[in-house]
């Protein structure tokens, strides 16, 4: 029984193509389908729901279905801007056949995660040749990415596992077109990890052995370098020749003095604990934590010492030498994460260079270890019988099925998984009142609910946390600027001032939260914490006095809501 359980596992032979490895690719779509469909329940459980970043990167592409949206809209204007060719390109295709793209966003991970899957399952097969690492490795890849906001968000980011596992694939097998094609969609998607593929391509020709350097004899290997950087280049050409409107990006001096940066910050980079700076957090670490998930991926760290021992592990004779491509795919995300820390924000954040490319490498290098393990365990459950005793068999044999059962069942016993990040819309009737309002209306407001109305109410907005993104001064200047204006309007005692403010950025509603003026709503806002010593002074002033908008609150509300009330804009114009 054991024997037969140990070929089906890990048969002695190694085509790929064959009934065994069609079996184990179709179970990795099936569970990649599984965790799609669940995305799905949560993506289409309410009217008014969003993913988190989706609120960024897609709420403006309605204007391709609706050119009359958002109209010199500073926000939408940006992350139009930021947008990769090839991402808004995809969008603009889709919305050209009349599909909502905020729709489209919550359907594409499914899509997205059966391609990851297949990349990632044929990816595992060029470094051993056993079809159930290719399971483990889709399985592992599909459970750590569930688990946080990257697949789900179908944002620039989601498409980079499929895109970036289709070059690494097409390189381990010298597809020569393929794998260009791979690189130049890449770089439409997320121009950032061109870098790491460049640097992966110069390896190819740059060998270190015993500590010295020695350069590949082999022409198709120049060949293969140069065709792949001349794509990279070429690909990267518009991005270097396009003169940004929102640059110039934010110099290291001027974001030390921002609290945004700071530890608890919108977007907090400088942080004073030396480990979590460099290995957990989110933008400027080689974000560690978040590779090692779920737990058996920790399988991978054990891999490099497992290969040392082939007496132990028999199964590692069949690794192949390409496999040095996982340290070398390592070494260069590390190399431009240092790159973009000492050119700081130049390359945006150094943690795109590594938070992808680990998962990548610590779940492919966890299949491999894992798929060992297995290998091992089953054969001293059943050889050697008259030596082994019944209880280690028995142990043996416990272990490889409790690995399987983790591998399978881990997800069930978490109360995140998915995590999605999704975002549900609370009042359905606001959304619905400021979407009867003409399309090029304004909205100010420092509720937190005013992030959600570019995206439920199609109607712009002056300013939102969500959306104060400091990396490119030029627009982040703007944004700050405009929250200050708001703070001292919302809270100034002069009505002169809230109706010079009300002229100056052309508002058409004011949306305000009923506990709006009360200390305690300022002090509990961390997004408006930031702004010192603004926040303070407000909260010292609502001590003492009353608004002036608080006092004509009541005769311009044309709206009102649970804990909200809109203001018109053009009656507090009216006001003396």
């Amino acid at each position: 029984m054991l024997r037969h359980l140990h070929k089906l596992l890990i048969p002695p032979q190694t085509n790929q193509f064959n009934t065994h490895a069609k079996f184990w690719f179709g179970l990795s779509l099936i569970f990649a389908t599984l965790y799609g469909i669940l995305a799905l329940q949560h993506a289409f459980g309410s009217e008014y729901i969003v993913q988190d970043d989706a609120r960024q990167h897609v709420f403006w592409m309605r204007r391709f279905l609706n050119s009359a949206l958002f109209p010199n809209d500073l926000i939408a204007d940006y992350f139009q801007s930021v947008a990769p060719l090839g991402y808004a390109f995809f969008y603009r295709s889709f919305a050209l056949l009349g599909i909502d793209p905020l729709w489209l966003s919550k359907v594409l991970p499914i899509v997205l995660g059966l391609i990851t899957t297949a990349y990632s399952f044929s990816v595992c097969l060029q470094l051993l040749p056993i079809p159930i690492t290719g399971f483990i490795g889709s399985i592992l890849l599909n459970q750590n990415l569930w688990m946080q906001d990257g697949l789900i968000s179908a944002t620039p980011k989601a498409f980079i596992y499929p895109l970036f596992l289709a070059f690494l694939y097409y390189f381990l097998r010298r597809s020569f077109i393929l794998c260009l094609i791979a690189i130049a969609l890449l770089g439409l998607f997320y121009p950032s990890l061109l870098f790491v593929c460049t640097l992966i391509l110069l390896f190819q020709i740059c060998h270190w052995r015993h500590w010295q350097l020695y350069l590949s004899r082999n022409r198709r290997d120049y060949v293969f370098c140069i065709a792949g950087i001349g794509v990279v280049v070429l690909v990267l050409l518009p991005y270097a020749l396009h003169t940004s409107e929102f640059a110039p990006t934010i110099p290291i001096s001027t974001a030390r003095t921002l609290p945004e940066f700071s530890p608890g910050g919108r977007s907090s980079f400088f942080n004073h604990d030396l480990w979590e700076f460099w290995f957990n957090e989110s933008r400027s670490g080689i974000r560690l934590t978040s590779a090692l998930m779920p737990p058996l991926v920790y399988a991978g760290i054990l891999l490099p010492i497992m290969l040392l021992y082939p007496s132990l592990f028999p199964l590692a004779t069949k690794i192949r030498r390409n496999i040095i491509l996982l340290p070398q795919l390592l070494l260069a995300s590390l190399v431009m994460f240092f790159i973009a820390h000492a050119l700081i924000f130049k390359l945006h954040l150094p943690s795109r260079y590594t938070q992808h490319s680990l998962r990548i490498v610590i779940t492919i290098a966890a299949a491999i270890a894992l798929t060992l393990l297995l290998d091992t365990l089953l054969r001293q459950s059943f050889a050697y019988r008259r030596r082994i005793p019944k209880l280690k068999r028995a142990f043996t044999f416990t272990a490889a099925i409790v690995i399987t059962l983790a591998l399978i069942f881990y997800p069930s016993i978490l109360n995140n998984f998915l995590w999605t990040g999704y975002v549900v819309g609370s009042s359905p009737s606001l959304y619905q009142f400021f979407q009867q309002q003409p399309a090029n209306s304004l909205i100010a407001s420092l509720a937190d609910e005013a992030n959600n109305l570019p995206s439920f109410a199609q109607r712009s907005i002056l300013v939102g946390s969500e959306y104060a993104i400091p990396y490119h001064w030029g627009y982040y200047s703007q944004f700050r600027q405009r929250t200050l204006d708001l703070i001292q309007a919302q809270y100034s005692q002069d009505l002169t001032d809230v109706q010079k403010f009300v002229r100056q950025y052309s508002i058409d509603f004011w949306l305000l939260e009923k506990n709006a003026f009360t200390p305690e709503y300022i002090a509990s806002d961390r997004w408006i914490q930031q702004f010192q010593p603004l926040a303070t002074n407000t909260i010292q002033q609502l001590q003492q006095t009353v608004p002036a908008l608080s006092n004509i609150s009541v005769q311009c509300t044309i709206f009102e809501v649970d804990r909200f009330v809109v203001l018109q804009a053009q009656c507090i114009q009216k006001q003396s």
